[in-house]
């Protein structure tokens, strides 16, 4: 039996973090899927990937419904938990997949998710981004075909009306671009440069931050590149008052998009943040995780 169970590890693992937006979590419920796939007799079980799809993505709905309560208590913006350079291999249903599956982690549509119902973003995932036919899908939520294909569709809907349609797409040969893009945005924000960090910005760019109620950050969504870049500036400038780092930041690719760690002055990860572009080459969004609990697996 776990010969059997570790094949689809990874698209479970991939699964869950999607669904919580939590490392942490996704290996908690994959652990509670292998504990379960232990205790199943295997002449139950017709088709493993079914199954186990089954009993992870309800592990997650169970998980979201016990976890409301503290989304809803939660202080300030919340953000996921990064991933850091190879780490998105771990995320992905296979290795190959790491390139293509790189738009789908990044906090742009992680946060897109997560203002989907369970049902819906179980449904989107399943069927949209892991390709599970509706009459399987059906039977892992427990819903007609019909039923399913609704909720997909409008699931779909409303991640295109929160996804801008020229959202940016990786490619192999964006890297060098990126990290062109990278080092002026970050040369503009420590310089105080705020007309060529403005020019960086797309119109609608927003920053989002999240500190969990733990440390500062932006309470709500900033926009408007003029006050974003100020922020940024700002920002850069108070943390070199209290004596900036003890080594430099490191340029990452975190949840697949171009962004850099950040330390403190004992030489911790601080905070982590990624920059999402768009098809025009400039910054849409800027994220930042400032939450210590969820930056411990990046030390």
């Amino acid at each position: 039996m776990p010969d059997r169970f570790e094949p689809h590890r990874r698209r479970l693992r991939a699964l869950a973090y999607r669904m919580l937006g939590s490392r942490a979590q996704a290996e908690d419920v994959v652990q509670e899927a292998w504990l379960r796939w232990q205790g199943a007799q295997t002449v139950e079980v017709d088709n493993d990937g079914a199954y186990l799809s089954r009993v992870t993505t309800h592990l997650c709905l169970d998980h979201l419904k016990s976890a409301r309560a503290q989304r809803e208590q939660y202080v300030g913006l919340w953000l996921p938990e990064p991933l850091i350079d190879g780490e998105v291999e771990a995320y992905c249903d296979t290795p190959e997949a790491s390139l293509s599956r790189a738009q789908d982690l990044s906090f742009a549509m992680l946060l897109a998710l997560q203002r989907l119902s369970p049902l819906e973003r179980a449904a989107f995932l399943l069927h949209d981004v892991f390709d599970l036919a509706f009459d399987e899908l059906a039977t892992v939520l427990d819903r007609s075909a019909s039923a399913c294909r609704q909720l997909a569709s409008r699931a779909r809907r409303r991640m295109r009306a929160q996804q801008p349609a020229d959202a940016h797409q990786p490619d192999r040969d964006a890297g060098a671009a990126h990290a062109s893009l990278l080092a002026a945005f970050a040369g503009a924000v420590v310089q105080g440069d705020l007309q060529s960090l403005i020019a960086l910005l797309a119109e609608d760019v927003h920053l989002y931050s999240d500190g969990g109620g733990v440390v500062c950050a932006v309470p709500r969504p900033l926009g408007d590149p003029t006050r974003v870049a100020q922020a940024l500036i700002g920002f850069a400038a108070t943390w070199a008052e209290r004596g900036g780092a003890s080594k430099p930041p490191r340029a990452a690719r975190v949840n697949g998009m171009p962004g850099a760690v950040l330390f403190d002055s004992d030489g911790r990860v601080e905070q982590v943040f990624s920059l999402d572009i768009d098809a025009t080459g400039r910054v849409r969004g800027v994220y930042f995780q400032r939450n210590p609990d969820k930056l411990r697996a990046c030390a």
